[in-house]
């Protein structure tokens, strides 16, 4: 009985399923079982025409094709191919297939098709190192290229499919593995990736130092930002900005932003641009979170994991919603929980928001009067909580003055800036950015000299600074030395740190 490797995706982790068939004597039928899906059960009839189509007899036999282990859920049309093999090889003993796994759907004439699933189901094998050679058809192997100690094997339809298990000449079929053409970084022996591309840039926001200044240090650290100020002040121009100024990628990053691209159906890309997601304030908890009645799929805050999640008009989110992003926030990871499902999605996300002063907006204005009284205004803000503001690094105020709009800034000049402090990050030993820090590396790297270790004490006391408040002191202001190529924070960076705390 033969045996071939195919896989299925359980939420966002591979499984590894070997399909197998027997081939007995009765009336003749063709059966798939093992808990499979509606889109498994269809593969019967794309076979049949796929085969018959290129003149391949279906044994007059009862066919039973198992997916095992068979307590598994199983969904997917990439098994067409697998199944396809065994019944066209069924009369071929000394074939091999132990080797290979196999993913493909097939078209009705017999063409092989990528789909959703095959890039990040191969990602997730590789990555525990379950595959080593696989067949696909072209298009997936276009994808796939970029995945590292794989080898890969391509054919166009099923005759190249059975030729290829048949001949004992396989090398012809190896497809030649991509490489990243963007500018690169070497540090450490690790490879990081950039992109010198700003479609949006800088130089188009007008005015607004401090926000720009604050979008740096955003950018440098991975720091969590709020912006507040009145309407058309450029609070949402610049957060769309952000993502082409932000640190370069390493290839796992940028593999992991092409397989959550690939899930939620969107055309897949290796560009070393961060994912930007801005879901509207009507979003439903369940579709930022992730969810469903019975199995857990991914949400917003899942799908930007190592991106930018940007809200917009940021206390009109329901209150709900903002509580259930501190867990997101603090952990960098949350737990979907359903009772024929659990799954915890990795949420390392730079969190970017934007505000107004008020409800009519105008609070902070020097040209119009604003129309909302003290309750009004005190409601509005008390829809973000201290806990929640607790998680923000970066809290912005923006004025509607462009006095100072002769100081004009380029993507391109901030991104160079962004690139040094990257480097100086990554060379002192860090594995993660000054924004993500853990506590143990906070004392590790977020070193203060004898005059600003006085401030710190002092601010904690005028302030009443939390623990973790103090932390995301200390990871801004090391951030801000980084940027001033300090080695230590100096009295000036821990200042500056101290201005962007929410008061």
């Amino acid at each position: 009985m033969h045996i071939i490797k195919s896989a299925s995706l359980d939420t966002i982790d591979a499984i590894s399923i070997n399909v197998e068939s027997t081939f007995t004597k009765g009336l003749p039928s063709f059966t798939i079982v093992g808990l499979i899906s509606t889109s498994i059960q269809e593969s019967k009839d794309r076979v049949k025409s796929a085969l018959l189509t290129n003149d391949y007899k279906f044994p007059p036999l009862k066919i039973t094709v198992n997916l095992s282990p068979s307590e598994i859920k199983k969904k997917g049309t990439h098994f067409d191919l697998s199944i396809a093999l065994h019944i066209a090889l069924y009369d071929k003993k000394s074939i091999n297939f132990d080797e290979f796994y196999v993913f493909a759907e097939l078209g009705l004439s017999g063409q092989l098709k990528d789909t959703s699933t095959i890039f990040p189901i191969i990602l997730s094998l590789a990555r525990n190192k379950k595959l080593k050679k696989v067949l696909v058809c072209q298009d997936s192997a276009e994808k796939i290229s970029n995945i590292p100690n794989i080898e890969i094997y391509v054919v166009k339809d099923i005759v190249e499919a059975i030729d290829f298990f048949s001949s004992n000449d396989k090398e012809k079929y190896k497809y030649d593995k991509n490489s990243l053409h963007y500018e690169k970084l070497i540090i450490n022996d690790e490879t990081f990736y950039y992109e010198k591309n700003y479609d949006e840039n800088f130089s188009d926001v007008i005015g607004q130092d401090l926000a720009k200044f604050a979008s740096l240090i955003c950018a440098c650290g991975n720091h969590n930002m709020i912006f507040e100020g009145s309407p058309g002040c450029g609070k949402s121009m610049i957060a769309k900005r952000l993502r082409y100024i932000m640190p370069p990628m390493s290839l796992e990053e940028i593999l992991e932003k092409a397989k959550l691209q690939s899930l939620d159906y969107k055309e897949v890309d290796f560009i070393p641009l961060l994912s930007f997601r801005s879901p509207h304030h009507t979003s439903t908890k369940s579709s930022i979170f992730g969810g469903g009645s019975s199995n857990a799929k991914m949400g917003e805050i899942a799908l930007c994991n190592n991106g930018i999640l940007f809200f917009d008009e940021l206390p009109h989110f329901s209150k709900s919603v903002l509580e259930a992003l501190r867990e997101p926030l603090e952990d960098n990871k949350i737990l979907i929980s359903r009772v024929n499902s659990k799954v915890v999605y990795d949420t390392k996300f730079t969190f970017v928001s934007a505000m107004n002063p008020c409800p009519c907006g105008n609070l902070l204005s020097s040209i119009k009067e604003c129309r909302c009284n003290e309750l009004e205004i005190q409601r509005y803000k008390n829809r973000l909580s201290d806990p929640f503001l607790d998680r923000i690094d970066l809290y912005i105020i923006m004025n509607d003055s462009y006095k100072d709009s002769k100081n004009i800034v380029t993507s391109e000049e901030l991104h160079d800036k962004v690139i040094e402090a990257f480097k100086i990050q990554k060379r002192r030993g860090q594995k993660e950015l000054n924004g993500k820090l853990k506590d143990e590396d906070i004392k590790k790297y977020c070193t203060l000299d004898e005059e600003s270790s006085f401030i710190m004490e002092k601010a904690i006391i005028n302030y009443q600074l939390s623990f973790r408040s103090i932390n995301k002191v200390l990871k801004v202001a090391r951030t801000i030395a980084d940027l001033n190529s300090n080695e230590n924070i100096s009295k000036s960076d821990l200042l500056q740190s101290l201005n962007f705390r929410k008061r």
